[in-house]
């Protein structure tokens, strides 16, 4: 009988000692799951999109996939059964999240329930127009193209921001930008002031310029954005540009007679300039009249910013496009070395 009873209480200890491991196992599981994968030093960041109707078990599985939880469950058992916030049911809600391995569970938790605002990502090429831009952004689905037009036309912005125009014509800078779903028209034009002006910043040779100066560089920037192909002739170009002016010649650059064409009269983009184009009775037609346009015909990038505001010291007059597939042209002196220019491109380019 007390063989019987030691061997029951030697049952009993073990039972104890085996519930102790496993206790001990469960929670060692328990603060392993919930801690960080890596450190502050080695994380990775993920950008995880959770879509309205996207469930738990998913957003679980996503996240252990992808290496920023240790356990799947972990994650989907503390949701649904509240372990982090006893007070309140989880709410998992929809939007773009930044997690990254080195958050622990319960940060990952939190986040989820924030419902950040998911970014639109539109990328603006240089040379685009205010009514290009504007039906960019609108087929995004970040704002109608109209009331982008109308907002450009503020005079309340263009105060702000020291405009000396009717229109945001070439200051809405060309960039990568992330705008988010119901934005207000006037705060997404403010981001791409607010971008032109950290541009304009960057280049020395505009620092202390008035708000005129600066919108005459512009205008000349624009010009040379729709001429220049090769990065490193756009200086070159408004070497040219800048000559002419000086001498009271006339830019004839087709690009702002294709803007007359295309903005101002609402015409489809040419396939080529006639001569009865040059003829149009219009500010912008630099065949016609001498100096710069009225103002801006796109908005222009960084390079040819910077090449407007400080151009090369050439004597060149002239210049044509000879090489189409490397974009570089021949630059001149005078108007004979310019058509001698122009006539080998002619007889060099095959017919079709």
């Amino acid at each position: 009988m007390k063989g019987k009873f030691s061997f029951i209480l030697v049952i009993i200890a073990w039972l104890f000692a085996l519930g102790a491991i496993a206790c001990v196992v469960a929670v060692a599981f328990c603060f392993h799951s919930i801690s960080p994968v890596t450190d502050s030093e080695n994380e990775r960041e993920y950008e995880l999109h959770v879509p309205a109707g996207m469930s738990i078990r998913e957003v679980s599985q996503e996240l252990a996939e992808e290496g920023l939880i240790h356990s799947e469950y972990a994650f989907y058992y503390a949701a649904r059964f509240n372990v982090f916030d006893r007070s309140k049911s989880f709410n998992l809600k929809s939007g773009v999240y930044t997690v990254k391995s080195s958050m622990p569970l319960e940060e990952i938790y939190n986040l989820l329930q924030t419902g950040a605002a998911e970014n639109i990502k539109i990328s603006l090429p240089e040379g685009l127009t205010m009514s290009k831009t504007a039906r960019e952004l609108a087929e995004a689905g970040i704002c109608t193209a109209e009331e982008f037009i109308a907002a450009c036309h503020s005079k309340e912005l263009l105060s702000l921001y020291d405009v000396p125009a009717e229109s945001l014509e070439g200051y809405l800078f060309p960039d990568t930008y992330f705008f988010t779903e119901g934005m207000a028209v006037e705060a997404v034009i403010k981001m791409l002031l607010d971008n032109f002006t950290a541009k304009v910043a960057e280049i020395p040779a505009l620092k202390g310029k008035t708000a005129s100066q600066l919108n005459e560089v512009l205008i000349l920037a624009s010009v040379v954005e729709r001429e220049y192909r090769a990065e490193d002739e756009a200086p070159l170009i408004a070497s040219v540009f800048a000559n002419r002016i000086a001498h009271n010649i006339g830019l004839q650059s087709c690009a702002t007679i294709e803007y007359i064409l295309t903005e101002i009269q609402g015409k489809p983009h040419p396939n080529r300039i006639t001569y009865s184009d040059l003829e149009i009775d219009n500010p912008y037609n630099t065949y016609k009249w001498a100096g710069l346009p009225p103002g801006p015909i796109c908005n222009p990038g960084l390079v040819a910013l910077k090449a407007a505001a400080e151009p090369a010291e050439t004597d060149y007059y002239f210049f044509v496009l000879t090489n189409p597939e490397d974009g570089r042209h021949t630059f001149s002196t005078n108007f004979e070395q310019h058509r001698k220019a122009e006539n080998l491109y002619t007889k060099t380019v095959p017919k079709k």
